[in-house]
């Protein structure tokens, strides 16, 4: 069984389906209400886990009430749990998301900045039979030090680049593969071409770039090309790419070439978009 180590943020997500986004000094009612358990690392995880594989999440959850849910959340789906603060007894990180009927979203979170996590320790057992770590970017202290662990021993390093972050070009220097967000622009880059560039400069071998429908951009073993990403019937685009990253590391946890890799990813991604929220894909 394929192992996997996602280091990153937890979220709790309150999901409200609307016909439209609200405007400035205004006041909607929602179609739904929903709460799902989320973040970038999290989501991965679990689709990690849910594919076959077996998942350690490295994030910040802490000891309050709410806290409980993400917990619940995580054995559910026998997700190993290390907490960067086991201690913190205030609200975990809460998520405000409207998502159209056209499946369009919109979010609001504090993601990481009021959540402190302790000084970062390598659990050795749970590294050394790791095939994967991913790291988004939150909790910066935790992915630098467990994406030079693992770059130490030879285990892979997959970057959720959502958007740039304090030290990302720090974190760079233990990655083998970034999959980055149209919104990943690193200081001085104008477009994808310069990112490309960017990360190449830096020694990532394997790069690629999604943008939700439009094909994946990719470079890697001096080759580049496009993914296309498969037609579906758009219900939720709500965790599309966590759920892309987390199928990725498992099929690159299983030697899957890198391209096969993004492709077969991208099948998951988009079968998941055909669902509400980050879970009904599963069933």
């Amino acid at each position: 069984m394929a192992k996997g180590i996602f280091v990153g943020l937890s979220t709790l997500d309150v999901v409200y389906g609307v016909d439209d986004f609200p405007s400035a000094n205004s006041k909607i009612v929602a179609r739904s209400q929903d709460v799902f358990v989320g973040g970038p690392a999290t989501n991965a995880s679990i689709t990690f886990g849910h594919l076959g594989g077996k998942s350690t999440l490295v994030t910040a959850v802490g000891c309050d009430g709410l806290a409980r849910v993400i917990i619940k959340e995580l054995q559910r789906y026998s997700i190993q749990l290390i907490d960067l603060n086991p201690e913190f007894d205030q609200a975990p990180v809460i998520s405000s998301i409207s998502v159209s009927r056209t499946g369009e979203r919109n979010v609001v979170s504090a993601n990481a900045t009021r959540l402190t996590a302790q000084p970062a320790q390598i659990n050795e057992m749970v590294l050394t039979d790791a095939a994967v770590v991913l790291v988004d970017g939150h909790f910066m202290e935790a992915c630098l030090a467990w994406s030079r662990a693992a770059r130490a021993r030879g285990i892979q390093v997959v970057l959720d680049g959502g958007s740039w972050k304090a030290s990302t070009d720090e974190l760079l220097k233990t990655i083998d593969s970034a999959i980055c967000s149209a919104d990943f622009m690193p200081p001085g880059c104008l477009t994808e071409d310069d990112v490309f560039k960017f990360l190449l400069d830096r020694g990532v071998e394997n790069i690629a770039i999604t943008n939700g429908p439009e094909p994946i951009r990719y470079v890697s073993d001096k080759t580049s090309g496009i993914v296309p990403v498969p037609e579906a019937e758009i219900v939720d685009t709500m965790g599309a790419g966590d759920i892309f990253h987390g199928a990725f590391c498992y099929y690159a946890s299983t030697r899957t070439p890198f391209v096969e890799a993004l492709r077969r990813a991208a099948s998951v991604a988009a079968e998941s978009c055909r669902f509400r929220g980050t879970r009904e894909w599963m069933k």
